[in-house]
């Protein structure tokens, strides 16, 4: 399989591209470097250097004959979306139109789209499946349920398949240490975590205690990047195996609360970093949880790197 990974010198792009390598895959990266970093282009990959805002860019590079396009060039922070839905609008709803337009230009039929659990909103019940009422609870979750109906449009219109893949939150990192880039500037509560236990940051600061939940704090689904990495290319094998489009969930159906992330974390880094209590922040549910059994009955996908103690003991051993 010729695959071109769109943000593939990123966090969750590099242990993708990794994978689709380790399994006999041509790879072609895509990225402005604006999140990503060249620590993360692999030897036996290609990389082209340009930005998904750039039409011209995006035609040139899918003329290289790609069985399949790699989606993971969106800015993901939940808490900044609420604050700056014209800096999401841009980059994640027009980016994403122009990567669409391109891939019909080069005749490209399949697509890989990273999606999130954000296009849920707060729970109405749990685990939460595929079924589940989709009503955002950020700008962020908003442009992605947006592109969402975009790649429904282009299937019906344009014959591009697509899957997308609704993970919930990202964390850790490959067990064999080779991915050497850290997350620049990381909104998300793991590498936070990571950082403040490294001395980067002097404290952990915890949005809310007063969430409906036993300890307080929000309740997340924590799943493995090397999980999600596996399951980017079980979906690209069923595209291009069946010709159909899907939608799944990536989760443990595990939740882990942010005070019992911490907890832990203290545990393995045998550091005892500073924690602080600050309030809610707009748009962040109490309690989500995933149910993936849709990605266990068409992928035959399911996490077994997620646990508590491997998302953290992975990233600690990058970041001590």
């Amino acid at each position: 399989m010729k695959a071109l990974i769109i943000g593939g010198a990123g966090y969750i792009g590099s242990h993708v591209a990794r994978h689709f390598l380790d399994n006999g895959h041509h790879v072609t990266v895509f990225d402005n470097l604006s999140t990503g970093q060249l620590v993360n282009i692999f030897s036996e990959e290609d990389f082209i250097k340009g930005d998904i805002l750039d039409p011209a860019e995006l035609d040139a590079a899918m003329k290289g004959g790609y069985d399949l396009i790699i989606h993971l060039a969106a800015f993901k922070a939940a808490g900044e979306s609420m604050e700056k839905p014209e800096k999401y609008s841009v980059n994640n709803i027009t980016g994403t139109i122009n990567i669409l337009n391109s891939a019909v230009k080069a005749g490209i039929q399949n697509i890989v789209f990273s999606s999130s659990a954000a296009v849920y909103g707060e729970p109405v019940y749990l685990p939460i499946d595929e079924r589940h009422p989709t009503e955002p609870a950020n700008y962020y979750g908003f442009t992605k349920l947006e592109i969402e109906r975009f790649l429904g449009w282009y299937d019906k219109l344009k014959g591009l398949k697509f899957a997308s893949l609704r993970y919930f939150n990202a964390a850790g990192y490959d067990a064999q240490g080779r991915i050497n880039g850290l997350e620049k500037n990381p909104a998300n509560l793991l590498p936070i975590i990571m950082e403040v236990a490294a001395g980067i940051r002097s404290k952990l600061s915890i949005y809310g205690n007063d969430y409906p939940t036993p300890d307080g704090t929000c309740i997340r689904d924590y799943i493995h990047v090397t999980d999600l990495a596996v399951a980017h290319l079980a979906a690209a094998e069923y595209l291009a195996r069946n010709r159909q489009s899907l939608t799944v969930n990536l989760g443990t159906g595990v939740g882990i609360s942010v005070k019992e992330m911490a907890d832990k974390a203290r545990e393995i880094t045998g550091v005892d970093f500073k924690v602080e209590y600050a309030g809610r922040r707009s748009g962040d549910p109490a309690h989500l949880v995933a149910s993936s059994a849709k990605a266990l009955e068409i992928l035959g996908w399911k996490a077994v790197h997620s646990s508590m103690e491997n998302l953290l003991a992975t990233s600690w051993n990058m970041y001590k």
